[in-house]
């Protein structure tokens, strides 16, 4: 299939009440806990800039008054950072994303981006990706342990969802495939008609379920990054020590891999 040309914004979700994260986020947003002295968002800015976004939406909830103070005074020459302020009402990242239809540009495709997600995994490898498949939506995946799972077919197309420790296991309906189990990275990149596309009987909702309805009738592909990346999702206070870890026992040129 001939690949498509892609304008590309990003959302970076900083909205989250950060509640496995505490103390660090009693007083502080969870966007804003730093680790190896940088705070999760600018290591989420500065993979933007990197892969050469100009415009980024970021949604806010708890304690946005300090994120916006951060922003005030954080340097992005190039790169137009815009809020979709949540304040009144946390949106979960289907919500989230609805809510901020207006910020993006139009047919921009975008990079969705979890804060508190930290990895060296080669991003422009995704976006390539998902230009070329022309999915819906392409999720950036890993095979390890996880408390829930993704299911793929053969052909990397989305086709159920798996939680382990209940047994509950959600299907794509005529998606016979029995799928193998990916952890979720969360990383993704969705066409903007997929906006368009999500359900509004509700404000608040997670895209994950989403995806499961869509990929009935639409491409929802996953992308697996190789066991050597560096990935950590810091939604603990276990998980932030281990992150500090890597960070003071690694070179600066490694640590910078994550950076950029």
């Amino acid at each position: 299939m001939e690949a498509r040309n892609m304008n590309l914004n990003a959302m970076i979700f900083a909205a989250g009440v950060g509640s496995r994260l505490k103390p660090y986020t009693d007083t502080t947003p969870k966007a804003l806990v730093k680790v190896g002295g940088h705070t999760l968002l600018e290591i989420a800015l500065k993979k933007m800039a990197g892969l050469g976004i100009k415009r980024v939406v970021i949604n806010v909830h708890h304690f946005a008054d300090q994120i916006k103070d951060f922003l005030y005074d954080y340097a992005s020459p190039g790169m137009e950072i815009l809020l979709s302020d949540e304040s009144s009402q946390l949106l979960d990242t289907g919500g989230g994303l609805l809510n901020a239809m207006d910020l993006f540009e139009h047919n921009a495709d975008i990079l969705l981006y979890n804060v508190d997600i930290i990895t060296n995994a080669p991003l422009h490898s995704l976006i390539e990706e998902h230009n070329r498949n022309s999915s819906l939506a392409t999720l950036l995946i890993q095979d390890r342990k996880a408390s829930r799972y993704l299911l793929f077919d053969d052909n990397m197309q989305l086709c159920g969802w798996h939680n382990p420790s209940t047994g509950d296991e959600v299907r794509v309906e005529g998606r016979d495939a029995a799928g193998k189990a990916y952890g979720f990275g969360g990383i993704q990149v969705v066409r903007n008609e997929i906006i368009g596309q999500l359900r509004t009987d509700q404000a608040c909702f997670p895209i994950i379920p989403e995806y499961l309805r869509l990929a009935a009738n639409h491409k929802i592909t996953g992308w697996q990054i190789d066991k050597k990346n560096i990935w950590f999702d810091i939604g603990s206070p276990e998980k932030l020590r281990k992150a500090e870890e890597f960070f003071h026992n690694n070179t600066a040129d490694i640590v910078e891999t994550i950076l950029k």
